[in-house]
């Protein structure tokens, strides 16, 4: 089944066709790690890892990488606010990232580069710039000569005009343009700084990503993401700049995922109504906020408010209980007795699960759809309840039923990690049940209680069943 993915600089739908077969070169923008990440923050992070757990799941091998901004005025700010070094804030914030988005399901890029660990290459990549006229040095700066550039707009389809009203680069005498921007940033007294060709100083914004995308990935990558935000000027810059220099396409499809806001009001600190992700944490469970996420489609706004949060809690309590009663009704089922074929109803439910997966992999390869996708993932959860109240039930259907959900949560991660959040392993949950049948057995009602109540505090609840006790996670 073909991939499409709808590229920003097209702005149509396109079939998605690697460079190299069965390999995906894939870079998105991270985070500038001067505070904990909001929720804004945490969208392109969810949404393109389900991306490359998709593209992981139709077999290809995903090459992802995902940047650190670890110098830069807001980290400079920062340090002097709190007295600490520009790098012990970065370390600071870098870590309470990596929590966060392990808390969220979030698998690990394949490289996670930071900015200062490569100044050599940045600086390599401005000389060549200067060397090939695209850029030039003023008094300590060196400026991208965006007039050297003649398709500098295509990515954000805007006339040079409109982009001067747009650029975040202050403007000054020293600058042959207004739409020129910095590469290289002369060094104010006191600032962290790196010797160059041009002087002491740091690099720009935008020349960060075209040179570590370069060093990790080659001249054009396949797929680069990021948040509606940063199509301009920061994608915009990095064409102009990676172009110029390569000679080569910086990317073949380009992803960017839409804005949120709360409560239908855009999300600013002026406004004072950002949400960490880390204080959502505290009351939301790490899946409800990627169902959250993924349940609006990518390029669509998304809106945070405390209904929607409910709901989305609502629906993978759903989902996880499904897992647990199939699992549940698996281990209940005797070991002898099972057809050696299935039943006209188990052929006629495997029939019907076969239709379900094929509607779910429909929606993901058009677009990442994850909406829909999740549409399919409750088609199942239906048809898997209907077949739970059936009095006998066969092995291979549920086991069919078991799996098919677990390939979905592969690429959505809407399940419940199996490890409890405070500690208990399902291993450990299974003895204690079983320790406190035998209790119960032997009349020893305090050591009952104190199971109980112990596994209470953990969050598993206990539920009697035709099939005997069975438990979930709160």
């Amino acid at each position: 089944m073909t991939v499409l993915i709808y590229n920003s600089l097209t702005r149509e739908k396109e079939e998605f066709v690697p460079q190299s077969p069965g390999k995906v070169k894939m870079y998105v923008c991270g985070p500038t790690v001067y505070d904990y990440i909001h929720i804004g923050n945490a969208r392109p992070v969810i949404f393109f890892d389900t991306v490359r757990r998709y593209l992981e799941h139709r077999g290809y091998d995903v090459n992802y990488v995902m940047n650190f901004t670890d110098v830069d005025d807001k980290l400079i700010r920062k340090a002097e606010q709190t007295g600490q070094t520009v790098p012990e804030v970065a370390e600071t914030f870098i870590a309470a990232f990596n929590e966060d988005i392990e808390a969220l399901g979030v698998r690990k890029a394949t490289s996670n580069p930071r900015v200062t660990e490569h100044i050599a290459e940045i600086i390599g990549f401005i000389a060549a710039l200067v060397d090939k006229g695209a850029a030039y040095e003023s008094e300590g700066d060196v400026y991208f000569r965006t007039s050297s550039f003649e398709e500098y707009g295509k990515l954000s389809h805007q006339n040079l005009e409109e982009l001067q009203m747009g650029i975040r680069i202050e403007i000054g005498e020293r600058k042959e343009n207004a739409q020129d921007f910095v590469l290289w940033k002369g060094a104010k007294p006191g600032e962290i700084n790196w010797d160059s060709p041009w002087g002491a100083g740091r690099p720009g914004w935008h020349i960060e990503c075209s040179a570590m995308a370069r060093e990790y990935l080659g001249d054009t990558l396949d797929i680069h993401g990021g948040g509606a935000d940063l199509q301009f000027p920061h994608h915009e810059c990095e064409v102009a700049q990676s172009e110029s220099c390569t000679g080569q396409p910086l990317a073949n499809y380009w992803m960017h995922n839409g804005y949120i806001h709360i409560d239908n009001k855009k999300m600013s600190k002026s406004l004072g109504n950002g949400v960490t992700v880390r204080v959502l944490l505290e009351r939301a469970k790490p899946q409800a906020i990627r169902y959250f996420m993924l349940a609006t489609h990518y390029r669509s706004p998304l809106n945070f408010n405390e209904s929607t949060m409910e709901q989305a809690q609502s629906s993978v309590e759903r989902i996880s209980n499904c897992e647990a009663n199939l699992e549940h009704r698996l281990a209940a089922l005797p070991s002898i007795g099972q057809p050696e074929q299935p039943t006209e109803l188990a052929a006629e439910v495997l029939k019907r699960l076969e239709g379900i997966e094929a509607g779910f992999h429909s929606k993901m390869s058009d677009d990442f759809n994850t909406p829909d996708a999740i549409t399919a993932v409750f088609e199942l959860v239906n048809e898997a309840n209907q077949y739970l109240q059936q009095e006998v039930a066969e092995a291979v259907v549920l086991e069919a039923l078991l799996a098919m959900l677990r390939r979905f949560d592969e690429v959505l991660g809407l399940l419940p990690q199996k490890q409890a959040e405070h500690g208990l392993l399902d291993e450990e949950v299974d003895l204690l049940i079983a320790e406190r049948n035998t209790a119960r057995q032997e009349k020893n009602w305090a050591r009952a209680d104190e199971i109980r109540d112990l596994l209470a505090g953990q969050g598993i609840v206990l539920e009697d069943t035709p099939q005997g006790i069975r438990w979930r996670r709160k």
